[in-house]
């Protein structure tokens, strides 16, 4: 069987720059790349404890046509576009820091009844972020 792995996970935003202060800043992910072209622009995060892997964030038209930019637009302004699930050692010490920079908390750290303690925040453009407790550091 081939080896297959993950290298990129594209976040539509919609605005770059602050998107940047949540994921870069919020929870510390690293620039890779900021690429422009034709009036667009993604951004590479990589995820620091799985190497290869990156983030890219990118505007609803960044690579779309302008129907389905205002379509994909709409559905990031209601937060519809899902969104990413995060490990880290120590859950409280993130969202602590997460809530004092302003963040949209729609979850305050807890035990869910499926397993992981877990907390929960909106991106400035309204994706949602699931933010667990890594399994070793679980507390009962």
């Amino acid at each position: 069987m081939t080896k297959i792995s993950v290298q990129f996970v594209p976040v539509t935003v919609l605005d770059v720059d602050e998107a940047l202060a949540f994921y870069r800043d919020g929870l510390g992910l690293e620039v890779v790349s900021d690429v422009s072209n034709a009036g667009f622009r993604w951004v590479s995060l990589s995820v620091p404890a799985q190497g290869g892997l990156n983030l890219v964030l990118s505007a609803p038209g960044a690579g779309r046509s302008d129907e389905d930019a205002q379509a994909l637009g709409e559905l990031v302004a209601k937060g519809a576009m899902g969104g990413l699930v995060l490990t880290v050692p120590d859950l409280d010490s993130l969202f602590e820091s997460l809530s004092a920079s302003g963040a949209e908390v729609l979850q305050e750290p807890m035990k869910q009844p499926w397993g992981p303690r877990d907390c929960a925040f909106r991106d400035p453009s309204g994706n949602m972020v699931r933010i667990n407790q890594a399994a070793e550091e679980q507390i009962s």
